[in-house]
């Protein structure tokens, strides 16, 4: 892109993104799932990578998605209504949780999967691995998965504040690396601080081009 263009794109990202944002509908099994109303991006990844922090960081919200010191928590999905039907964020339920009880885990992490098969408005899926630890077995399955089901995703790196620079760029290259890796996934790798602010207007506008796609 010129500058111009990156310029372009965020700014609609802002504008997107200062638009209002609703919860509308929490899903916890495949059947109670709502119609689709709009373009949808989904939010995936490891129980404790900072998706609600992340996405209350996105709109501005303190207390959109409901962050918790419990890993594993969210046990359903979550949809929220940005720029009244512009597009649908969702809030997936974490993924790869030790300790959360196995009947538990199979059901909702079997329900999330499901929805990633099946949802013909699902534009993308902004895969989050934290920036401040190894890929896990589990990230990598999740990454087979969408190829299989040729869903399209994205690699987020969250919690960048928590890492000093010297030790980010190698977690950089090693995310944009997987990235070549798998044919589903898009080749840009966006680095993110819900603290900071840190690439946060680089995924609205990420955002605002799938919205507007």
């Amino acid at each position: 892109m010129s500058e111009e263009e990156d310029a372009a794109a965020l700014e609609a990202g802002r504008r997107l993104f200062a638009s209002s944002c609703s919860f509308f509908f929490g899903a916890q099994s495949l059947d109670q799932i709502p119609p689709s109303r709009g373009v949808e991006v989904a939010f995936a990844g490891r129980s404790n990578v900072g998706k609600s922090s992340l996405l209350n960081a996105l709109t501005g919200r303190r207390a959109l998605a409901r962050a918790s010191n419990q890993p594993g928590r969210t046990r359903q999905l979550n949809f929220f209504d940005l720029g009244e039907g512009r597009l649908i964020l969702v809030d997936m339920p974490g993924y790869g949780y030790a300790q959360a009880p196995k009947a538990v885990k199979a059901d909702w992490q079997e329900t999330m999967f499901q929805y990633l098969r099946g949802r013909p408005m699902l534009r993308r899926v902004m895969l989050l691995l934290d920036a401040r630890v190894e890929v896990k077995a589990a990230d990598r399955a999740v990454m087979e998965l969408l190829d299989q089901a040729a869903v399209a995703f994205q690699l987020v790196l969250t919690k960048a504040d928590g890492i000093k620079e010297p030790a980010l760029v190698p977690k950089q290259a090693e995310a944009a690396s997987l990235a070549r890796e798998h044919p589903a996934a898009h080749p840009d790798v966006i680095t993110t601080s819900a603290e900071t602010g840190l690439g946060i207007p680089e995924l609205r506008a990420a955002l605002a081009g799938l919205a507007a796609a």
